[in-house]
């Protein structure tokens, strides 16, 4: 029967009668490769972009993001913040349905209630389950009476989830996939066959999908959203997703006009798409749009600054003035132009990088001047006749190039770097157990605030039980970290904020190289995709026009 629909689709897609390829541009149908395989459709286990991509289609939660990464009204269209910043009450909207499915009596899909949200919350927590996702949802006050570990349908529409202390950032970590809801009809009905038998309120439904080869969705006829001028939402009518694992033959389909749109830029097709600094292939333009945009990534060097860790031992990195000299040592402009084709931003500010909403009056950074690292480095006692100590400079194999760059800059003012590469496992387990004092590393956000940021340098999260792999601990940034918690308003928060990236630079504990960059191949004849500084892939307001 698969087969049968799997032949039947196909014809509909492309279509072999009189005059198809033009019947065929008519239809709405956005196409993508992922490269990387869709293993759920459950968002209970979306925990990388190649999952959250499809599940972004199916599922809504209770609030949304824009384009620039503010919080929007989804399924909630309003919510109130106590004033001790530990109860949430959202309002929900009375027009949204899970899609039709058969777990539902005829079929028809019922309406979301403040109930179902209960249930999807405590789907996330519930150790069986063992979703990636537990953590987004630790804060809640499970041991709060009169609710269901700390959530709580008031009635229909009125949900209220209660948290053991403030944080400020639980509203936008709501947009995540792992709060999506879902129905406890179709977790009861299909079990683990849930992850490919989705049952969401998203503008799109699952239709087919044959692992490894085609994944389709269709609108969703009934969805609740519509755009600025009252049209219905979703525009497309069907999305179209294939695995060609070889990036290359990906670029090739791309080219042929068999994609839509292609993420990133992939070593086998740089030189083709872009000139040397980064701009569009001449070539291409006017069939294809290049969209660039910041994206939560801050590249850095790490440096261990726990005196009492057996590996940070006499390492001249302990002194300030050495970290210093070590971040205005290295040319990041010179950098990302000749090993990353400016597909990023030189990192001349802080640790929180540009593209985080409201975070528009950035720290002021390390700029190049070696003449300063040389001075800096003097001021402490090191010179020709006696040079700093020898020490290495820890990464794994994607990034020996960035390393090496780095590692004859620093030699050329007077340091003695070696570059040590390690297997990512090792590399990983060393790092959580402080046996690198000079390593490395990135940090994607995971949600849309600075304290996402902050908190690898708050001493309540040493490694390995916390993200705080440098081991930094000063009592004044934490004070500004608690302080920050416990306020509601945004930007009283950001002041705060700013003073905790200051005091990173400050006392150079981490040394930022590049923020990176959301970089999209669109054909042009769609309409609509944009970029944001989460790389989010938001299909429901793009279209296609044909010249």
């Amino acid at each position: 029967m698969r087969n049968s629909f799997y032949i039947f689709l196909i014809i509909f897609l492309f279509s072999t009668c009189r005059n198809s390829h033009n019947n065929y541009k008519k239809h709405q149908i956005f196409r993508y490769n992922e490269s990387k395989s869709i293993t759920t459709l459950d968002p209970a286990f979306a925990r990388n972009l190649p999952l959250i991509w499809p599940t972004h289609q199916l599922y809504n939660g209770l609030v949304q993001l824009d384009d620039s990464l503010n919080v929007k009204p989804c399924i909630a269209k309003e919510w109130n913040i106590s004033n001790n910043g530990k109860t949430f009450t959202f309002k929900l909207r009375a027009d949204v349905y899970f899609h039709p499915s058969e777990v539902f009596s005829k079929g028809i899909g019922r309406r979301v209630t403040a109930s179902d949200f209960v249930y999807s919350f405590n789907r996330i927590i519930n150790p069986e389950i063992a979703s990636p996702g537990a953590w987004v949802l630790s804060i809640l006050d499970k041991k709060k009476l009169g609710t269901t570990n700390g959530c709580v349908a008031i009635n229909d529409s009125v949900f209220e989830v209660h948290l053991k202390s403030p944080f400020p950032a639980f509203l936008g970590m709501l947009s995540m996939p792992y709060c999506y809801v879902v129905p406890h009809e179709a977790i009861e009905f299909y079990g683990k066959d849930f992850r490919n038998h989705p049952v969401g309120t998203g503008p799109f439904y699952l239709k087919y999908w044959k692992e490894g080869e085609k994944l389709i969705f269709r609108r969703n006829q009934n969805y609740f959203e519509k755009d600025k001028n009252g049209n219905c939402l979703p525009y497309l009518e069907a999305v179209s997703i294939t695995f060609i694992a070889d990036k290359q033959s990906e670029f090739l389909e791309f080219v042929k006009g068999n994609i839509d749109f292609i993420s990133g830029v992939n070593p086998a097709s740089k030189d083709e798409l872009l000139t040397r600094t980064g701009s569009l292939n001449p070539s291409y333009i006017g069939k294809v749009k290049m969209l660039t945009g910041p994206y939560l990534n801050t590249e850095y060097i790490g440096i261990l600054v726990d005196s009492t860790a057996q590996s940070a031992k006499n390492n001249p990195l302990l002194i300030l003035n050495v970290r210093k000299a070590v971040g205005y040592g290295i040319d990041r402009a010179k950098l990302m132009m000749y090993l990353r084709s400016n597909m990023g931003y030189p990192a001349f500010n802080g640790f929180v990088p540009n593209g985080m909403p409201y975070f528009d009056k950035l720290t002021i950074g390390f700029d190049y001047n070696p003449n300063t690292s040389q001075q800096l480095l003097k001021q402490v006692g090191f010179s020709t006749s006696n040079p700093v100590p020898s020490f290495s400079l820890a990464t794994t194999d994607d990034y020996v190039d960035i390393c090496e760059f780095i590692q004859h800059q620093l030699n050329d003012i007077g340091f003695d770097i070696k570059v040590d590469v390690y297997p990512g496992a090792a590399y990983r387990e060393m790092l959580a157990n402080s046996k690198l004092t000079f390593f490395r590393a990135s940090w994607v956000a995971d949600y849309a605030d600075p304290e996402n940021y902050l908190a690898l340098f708050n001493s309540q999260n040493f490694s390995p039980s916390g993200p705080n792999y440098t081991h930094y601990k000063n009592e004044h940034f934490d004070k500004l970290y608690s302080s920050a918690l416990a306020e509601v308003s945004i930007q009283k928060r950001l002041i705060y904020y700013k003073q905790m990236d200051s005091l990173v630079i400050a006392n150079a504990i981490a040394i930022p190289l590049f923020y990176d960059k959301v970089v999209r191949f669109v054909n042009i004849d769609v309409q609509g995709l944009e970029c944001n500084p989460m790389n989010l892939l938001n299909l429901k307001e793009v279209k296609k026009v044909f010249k």
